[in-house]
């Protein structure tokens, strides 16, 4: 039986160390920070990030990323996209060619604009490499409330492998060959969600709403198929499914900081005032200048930089994007045939 380690005990984390528990007798989590594991230890509870949420009592708590991670056979790494690589290089040393590394990051690296998949194959050449992705709040997971997600890897071998780690009686787990669409779909709904939010502090409505969700996911779609995905992805669970539900739920960080800047607040002390990370803002940079290096029309994303980076009005970016030119609704996304595991 796998031996595995969550590295990151923020929300999310928690929350999978709980999925993990249900299926193995010993799940380790990393804290980062010393005074937030000896918290969890002292109360079972992860006051900083999941209040109110008893961990099970096989899930033991370290901030020793030796100790985390030395003989596990699976690493779930959780943890935002710009920290991955220097925990990922610092923790390289001590696993085995064969330790499994799971990315449940949703972003893509600044500055390289990598997927964080493509991070982790950089780091750790011979470990094999799967991403878990979906529409999953970690406030409802923790509870057992019904979920599903998708996990994709290099091989069918090892996505197997980490769905049957992952599945239990309310956490549903499906398989999907196509890594880049998935880690995509996971990446960019935020900045949609982002945009979302901001129309919503502005006041508009439903139809606005819909209209910036349903053309958000035609631009994920689009870049998606440049750089290799099957648009058959973004109908899914780790496509429409996230960007449904970061567009729509309480939970979504995203979406509150978006309501928030509609209503007038300023990205820095928004950002200032968070336990949490938002990856939609980094995510926001990063894929515009993805879409510029492929040449892909990314105009939602563009008016959302320009609305975080750049100083415009939120009204202005909405109304600029209602005066584009006119253009059918799907002739830019192309037909792609995956090949077989």
């Amino acid at each position: 039986m796998e031996k595995v380690a969550v590295i990151g005990a923020g929300s999310w984390g928690t929350a999978l160390s709980v999925v993990l528990a249900e299926n193995r007798p010993e799940v380790m989590l990393w804290a980062r920070r010393p005074e937030l594991c000896a918290a969890i230890r002292e109360t079972r509870q992860n006051p900083d990030y999941l209040p109110g949420l008893t961990l099970p009592g096989a899930v033991r708590v370290t901030s020793d990323l030796e100790e985390a991670v030395r003989d596990r056979d699976v690493l779930v790494l959780v943890m935002p996209s710009h920290a991955v690589r220097s925990i990922v290089r610092r923790l390289a040393a001590w696993i085995g060619r064969d330790t499994v590394l799971v990315s449940c990051s949703k972003g893509l690296e600044e500055g390289t604009l990598a997927r964080i998949s493509e991070v982790l194959r950089e780091e750790a050449p011979f470990s094999p490499v799967a991403v878990l992705s979906g529409p999953n709040h970690a406030e409802e997971v923790s509870c057992r409330v019904p979920s599903a997600t998708v996990v994709s890897a290099q091989t069918r071998a090892v996505a197997e492998q980490v769905q049957e780690l992952f599945m239990t009686s309310f956490f549903r787990v499906y398989t999907n060959r196509d890594m880049a669409g998935v880690e995509l779909g996971g990446a960019l709904k935020n900045i949609i969600a982002l945009g979302v939010g901001i129309t919503e502090g502005l006041g508009y409505g439903d139809n606005t709403r819909a209209a910036l969700m349903t053309r958000g996911l035609t631009e994920i779609a689009r870049l998606g198929v440049r750089v290799g995905a099957n648009p058959l992805t973004f109908a899914g669970l780790s496509g429409i499914g996230d960007l449904m539900v970061t567009c729509a739920s309480r939970h979504s960080r995203n979406r509150n900081l978006g309501i928030a800047l509609g209503q007038g607040g300023k990205l820095q002390d928004l950002l200032a005032g968070m336990r949490m990370v938002a990856e939609g803002v980094r995510t926001t940079q990063a894929a515009y200048q993805l879409s510029l290096r492929h040449g892909v029309a990314m105009p939602i994303t563009a008016e959302i930089q320009k609305v975080l980076f750049d100083g415009k009005d939120g009204r202005a970016a909405v109304e600029d994007l209602m005066r584009r030119g006119r253009t059918h609704e799907h002739e830019d996304i192309l037909y792609y045939r995956h090949d077989a595991w």
